[in-house]
């Protein structure tokens, strides 16, 4: 089940969202620089330089210097991809799922609700591989957070998806809590499944998408309780 779109329109224009997907569009474009002037172990090095290596992440905590190149990597990591296939498919879900986030909460909230779902995104799978050399890249954490937040706020919304029924599919519109509890029954089982599981050529951070639909949902537990964001918007 792939979603296309939703039927869910925003009140002004997402201009957090649109700028988000711009700054990972242009990151991509040095990686490709990077990649094409140094060859693949250039983009390597790019890599552990500014994704979030798990090891350099534990051992900032451990030594209590939260502002070394470790911590520091989670967010810079945010912007990275790994392939032009990881690109698209997490720039579609943050526009699709973003933002409808970013007109509930208001620009700056949704900058920090943003940041915020990446941070407990990486910090998830650092405690699952707190030794792993391998750099975590991709916006896929915080974007997780969004789906976790849409979930809980807009349940019900209508979203075109690609639903593949054996060797054909079809395009349907299907409630929001169908497609995003899909996803993440799929991260859960793939998660689950890869761990006790290493290999030196990285893979997908499935606990990192875990903990950022998880933070997600409870952001959106709250603000659907509470309001908080009719009386608090920011931005």
């Amino acid at each position: 089940m792939i979603p296309l779109r939703d039927a869910n329109p925003t009140h002004r224009t997402p201009v957090v969202t649109l700028a988000i997907i711009a700054a990972c569009l242009a990151v991509f474009v040095v990686e490709l620089t990077v990649q094409a002037d140094g060859g693949d172990r250039a983009l390597e090095r790019f890599f552990s330089d500014w994704g979030a290596v798990p090891a350099a992440v534990t051992s900032a905590v451990e030594a209590g210097d939260l502002l070394s190149d470790g911590p520091r990597g989670i967010v810079t990591s945010l912007f990275l991809h790994a392939g032009w296939l990881h690109l698209v498919g997490n720039m579609l879900f943050l526009w699709i799922f973003g933002n409808n986030i970013e007109d509930r909460l208001g620009r700056a909230g949704f900058v920090l609700f943003y940041l915020a779902g990446g941070v407990v995104a990486a910090l998830t799978q650092v405690v699952i591989e707190p030794g792993s050399t391998i750099p975590l890249v991709g916006a896929s954490g915080a974007i997780a957070a969004c789906l976790g937040a849409y979930f809980v706020l807009y349940p019900r919304a209508r979203i075109t998806s690609i639903v593949f029924l054996g060797i054909v599919f079809q395009l349907l519109d299907v409630p929001a809590i169908v497609v995003l509890g899909y996803w993440i029954l799929l991260q859960l089982i793939d998660g689950f499944a890869s761990l006790g599981l290493t290999s030196s050529d990285g893979g997908v951070a499935f606990f990192a998408h875990i903990g950022g639909f998880v933070g997600g949902l409870a952001v959106g537990a709250v603000i659907r309780a509470t309001g908080f964001d009719r009386r608090y918007r920011m931005g």
